[in-house]
């Protein structure tokens, strides 16, 4: 699967996450912070090799401006 970097927490310090990719399936790829346990038990319907992690708003609405720039559909 390739990636390409929709949007990075400016905040982040160019290091680290959290970070959207958009893969070349058209499926995003999310990076951030795990969720700690009381959190995950708090998901419904989580299948075997799911997992969840922690991003701000700003980072999916930063994705969400670049993923209509680049005109994907």
């Amino acid at each position: 699967m390739k990636l390409t970097k929709l949007y990075k927490d400016p905040g982040s310090g160019g290091n680290g996450c959290p970070t959207v990719y958009l893969a070349d399936s058209g499926e995003l790829v999310v990076q951030g912070h795990l969720v700690d346990g009381d959190t995950f038990g708090e998901l419904e319907n989580v299948l075997p090799g799911e997992g969840a992690v922690r991003i701000s708003a700003e980072v999916v609405l930063g994705a969400i401006e670049r993923y209509r720039e680049s005109g994907q559909r």
